[in-house]
């Protein structure tokens, strides 16, 4: 196939189909051979991706012989000739290494915190398999000059010696030690008894010292060839002849290319093209080449700049999208690919970009489109990883109701029979959590709920929760063997559900297999894993599944692809979109390292962190080359404004700077035609007509569909926004409370006034001291018993010993005596049909035989003149008290009402009252319900709210935001 004496190592340009192009070269060079010759190929390529497209390509050509197609992690029968042991796996390898880090951290646990164990061990895991591949031995770690980061230095050489007796073993290698020890064996064999047939090495750039060996070996054969993928032949010769230092180079694109030609002791001149294919567009190639000059040449852009072809015509098949949001750029590449299938085209969204897939593939939804998206899902997001993700964090952990109800709620629970009834007892008990509580249902608060329902299967499913529970508290085995196998049996319990069989749909379909088989990976190897303490259980639980991927059973639009930058490099389409073009994205950033920096990576020969950029930077720069290509970027994203990337950086300074070659024009009309697509998209979120916004409502139910009684405490709401008591008591609508129980102002109050209650109905004869010491010891009771939250309980104690000495100070002062405790009281106002009735927290009787109405706030007390106007609640129990709406007191003068703040700044706000006062108050209360019952007078929205930047409970109702305080209300009849 090949003459003796000239260069093996071929190339094919960026934009061209590598697979058909390396196909169409293999027929070339085997014309005219007999059809068994193709047969004695042998063809190495780097994914199966890439093996299958090159299966496809011969099949579609006809009848014929196949190469021998291998891929090059490939090599087990080599390894078994070798004589070489299976690979260990490598989550046994990291099992075991957790459990020595765990074992390291128990003796020294200033070294990391322990709740990265996993990463840790994934970390440390990752750094053998890159010393093993680039074939480091832990003897040259050890040997770097560290004067002058001995700290660091230090703790990496502890976590070291865990691995170094990994490192040579005979038996179970890991993978990447084992693919190395294959690759020197096959290189020794071949150099004494080469193959007869043609070896040939496809696709890959050498990134890995194992692979770059192992083109090594193939280079070296007589009938041995390399093809590399998006070789840049426009690259000066004297930018080849600079790129020699990794740390300055890294991260050029062709720079794993002069590393490879380096090992070859090839030069640039040595690489030929494998076909005479050109790029479709090779003027772009020569100016994304330009653009991409390493950063100390970067001023070759003045002088080959100028020889660069007419760039209006270069970039006239170039567009760039500049969106303001994800949100439009999403929209945008949904739009273009829309129209791509409308206009017969086969069009690709490439991007590492997860979040921008999922935005357009929900974006094509509405059009019914589904593309090809070669990712899949993450498994930890699908049905079964949440499910048993969830059940994970029950493991010895107090169950809150928000947890209980999304667990109940999960789409997999209760799937192995009637569901149906399942999800009507779950709907009844969320409505009784969201309104009574508690924060933390437990099982006597289920079993009591379930009696009091008239319904026969809520005991039995009442029961199946409890079993639940009972077994997520339950564990005395802490081997990961023992964790795992009584969290699945939970999993499965939950997914059987209480009348079901088996286990449900948990382990059914695409996710559920994938689950499953993540799940047994697990089981088979939990024996290396020791014991594990349940937080780190959960962690390494997440690791194994954010590991697996699942990819759904339906049929994609064939001419519609979501691919990584990986899937790219194998396959073309019409139009390519490159999307998500920011910093951090693409190219994302290199992630920490823990164990070595820079320098010390290069001095010991390992890969640098500008590796993963340079690759991607190769990505871009095939990607880009396309016939038709789009970019894409948003200039914010949900937290601030992002950067471009540096390669769309590099290309629109490039162009915006040659003017004269019309760089300038070129780049307006990319962004021109982005800007059309932009505004589609706009035009696309607009309705199709504008709706006026709503009014300020003020409506007008009939006059008997009114309330004919209100609380207390229910006035002000009706002076301030009466909307609130139309939506509450004539629409009947309740504000369900949220199922994430906070620790909040209304339960602050509730528990004050029952610690304040216990302690004056007990009130005796004691001193200060005593009488303080008994308010504290009764509000901690109350508060263990009533406050689930142990930093609630602490902080409002310690609120309750700073205001304890002015309460106690105050209380009986003026020699008042309790006789009404949280006593409910009723009026009615005659001649009107209307009822007020309350229940004030604590009235004294005086020693001239008056009344003292207290009421205790835990926040600022309302002013005189607020209570004049708005907060009427002390002055209409006074009006109650004094016409014998309270039994236990009967008719009787009040002569003042207090308002006992106890919030950060203790204080009171005491009112004395005369007649004549609380005469003006009993006439107000009447011309005020006069007025609403009325049919001319509406319940007019936030009338006179306190703070308008305090949102009320009905705001979504009345539409508030669509007006606002300074509009009028528009009364409207309501039936």
């Amino acid at each position: 196939m090949f003459e003796p004496g000239q260069s093996r190592l071929f190339a094919l340009p960026p934009g061209v189909d590598f697979p058909a192009e390396l196909v169409r070269g293999l027929r070339d060079r085997l014309k005219g051979e007999p059809p068994e010759a193709m047969a004695r190929v042998q063809l190495f390529v780097n994914t199966q991706r890439m093996r299958r497209r090159i299966v496809e390509l011969f099949a579609a050509s006809g009848p014929g012989f196949l190469p021998q197609i291998r891929l090059i992690t490939d090599l087990g029968i080599e390894a078994s000739l070798e004589g070489i042991p299976p690979a260990v796996s490598p989550l046994r390898r990291r099992l075991e290494l957790t459990r020595l880090i765990a074992g390291l951290l128990d003796s020294a646990p200033d070294l990391a915190p322990r709740a990265a164990l996993y990463d840790l061990a994934d970390s440390l895991a990752a750094l053998m398999d890159e010393m093993q591949g680039e074939g480091v031995a832990p003897e040259t770690i050890a040997a770097l000059d560290v004067s002058n980061h001995s700290a660091h230095w230090t703790r990496t050489q502890q976590f070291l010696g865990i691995v170094e007796p990994f490192f040579g073993t005979a038996e179970a290698p890991d993978p990447e030690a084992r693919q190395r020890r294959t690759v020197e064996a096959l290189a020794k064999r071949w150099a004494t008894d080469p193959p007869s047939g043609p070896v040939i090495l496809a696709g890959s750039t050498g990134s890995r010292g194992t692979t770059l060996r192992f083109m090594q070996a193939v280079a070296a054969l007589p009938q041995g060839a390399l093809v590399l993928p998006g070789y840049d032949f426009d690259l000066p010769l004297a930018v080849w002849s600079g790129m020699s230092d990794a740390l300055t180079a890294e991260d050029h694109p062709q720079y794993r290319f002069r590393r490879l030609m380096d090992a070859l002791d090839a030069r640039p001149g040595d690489v030929r093209r494998w076909t005479a294919t050109e790029a479709p567009n090779p003027a772009r190639n020569a100016l994304v080449s330009l653009s991409l000059r390493p950063a100390p040449v970067t001023d070759q852009w003045l002088t080959e700049g100028q020889m660069l072809d007419d760039l209006v015509a270069t970039t006239a098949d170039l567009t760039l999208i500049e969106a303001e949001s994800p949100r439009d750029e999403a929209l945008s590449v949904a739009l273009i690919l829309r129209k791509a299938v409308e206009d017969g085209r086969s069009a690709a969204l490439i991007t590492p970009d997860r979040n921008l897939t999922r935005r357009v593939t929900a974006a094509l939804d509405r059009w019914g489109l589904v593309p090809d998206d070669s990712a899949g899902r993450p498994l930890a997001l699908s049905a079964p990883g949440r499910l048993l993700r969830h059940v994970a964090r029950l493991l010895g952990e107090r169950i809150s109701g928000e947890t209980l109800l999304t667990l109940l709620k999960h789409p997999l629970t209760a799937t192995g029979g009637d569901r149906g009834s399942h999800l009507r007892l779950t709907r009844d008990l969320e409505l009784h959590l969201r309104r009574f509580g508690p924060p933390f249902p437990d099982k006597a608060m289920l079993a009591h709920w379930a009696e009091a329902r008239n319904d026969p299967l809520a005991p039995g499913w009442v029961a199946w929760i409890s079993d639940i529970l009972d077994a997520a508290a339950s564990l005395a085995d802490t081997s990961l063997a023992a964790r795992l196998e009584h969290h699945l049996a939970i999993t499965e319990t939950v997914s059987r559900g209480p009348w079901g069989v088996d286990t449900g749909e948990l382990w059914r379909a695409a996710a559920g297999e994938a689950a499953l088989a993540q799940v047994d990976a697990l089981r088979s190897e939990a024996d290396a894993g020791g014991d594990f303490a349940l937080h780190d259980y959960r962690d390494l639980f997440d690791a194994v599944l954010n590991r697996g991927e699942v990819r759904d059973e339906v049929l994609g639009h064939p001419g519609l692809m979501i691919w990584g930058t990986l899937e790219a490099r194998v396959q073309g389409a019409d139009l390519v979109i490159l999307g998500g073009l920011n910093d951090g994205i693409w190219p994302q950033l290199p992630p920490p390292d823990p164990w070595l920096n820079r320098k010390m990576r290069k001095d010991a020969a390992l890969l640098l962190p500008e590796r993963r950029i340079g690759l991607a930077a190769h990505d871009y720069q095939q990607a880009i080359a396309a016939g038709e290509v789009v970019l894409t970027r948003a200039r914010r994203d949900a937290d601030a404004e992002t950067v471009p990337s540096r390669w769309l950086n590099r290309l629109t300074n490039l162009l915006d700077g040659l003017p004269e070659r019309g760089g300038r024009e070129g780049l307006e009309a990319m962004r021109a035609r982005g800007q059309d697509w932009l505004m589609l998209a706009k035009r696309l979120e607009q309705p199709a007509a504008q709706l006026p916004s709503a009014h300020r409502p003020a409506p007008r139910p009939p006059v008997a569909a009114r309330p004919k009684e209100l609380a207390l405490t229910r006035v002000a709401t009706l002076i301030r926004d009466p909307y609130a008591i139309y939506a509450r008591y004539i629409l009947r609508l309740n504000k369900l409370e949220p199922l994430h129980r906070e620790s909040d102002a209304r339960l602050r109050g509730s528990i004050l006034h029952k610690i304040l209650e216990r302690f004056v109905r007990e009130r005796q004869a004691e001193s200060m001291e005593a009488a303080r010491d008994r308010l504290i010891s009764l509000a901690a009771e109350v508060l263990e018993t009533e406050v689930p939250w142990p930093a609630a309980r602490v902080l409002w104690l310690a609120r309750i010993s700073r205001a304890a000495d002015f309460f106690i100070s105050h209380d009986g002062a003026d020699g008042g005596v309790p006789v009404s405790l949280e006593q409910r009281g009723r009026i009615r106002l005659d001649p009107l049909d209307f009822e007020l009735f309350g229940t004030p927290d604590r009235i004294d009787l005086l020693p001239d035989g008056r009344l003292h109405i207290l009421d205790y706030k835990t926040g600022t007390p309302p002013t005189r003149k607020q209570q004049e106007q708005f907060d009427k609640q002390l002055l209409l129990a006074a009006v109650m008290a004094e016409r014998g709406a309270f039994k236990e007191v009967g008719p009787t003068e009040v002569a003042r009402i207090t308002y006992v703040g106890l919030g950060t700044n203790p204080k009171l706000e005491t009112t004395a009252l005369t007649p004549e006062d609380l005469g003006r108050v009993w006439e107000d209360l009447h011309r005020l319900v006069r007025r609403y019952q009325s049919h001319q007078t509406g319940y007019t929205a936030r009338r006179a709210v306190f703070a308008s930047r305090f949102p009320g409970d009905y705001d979504h109702l009345a539409r508030f935001g669509e007006w606002d305080m300074t509009d009028s209300a528009t009364p409207e009849d309501v039936e």
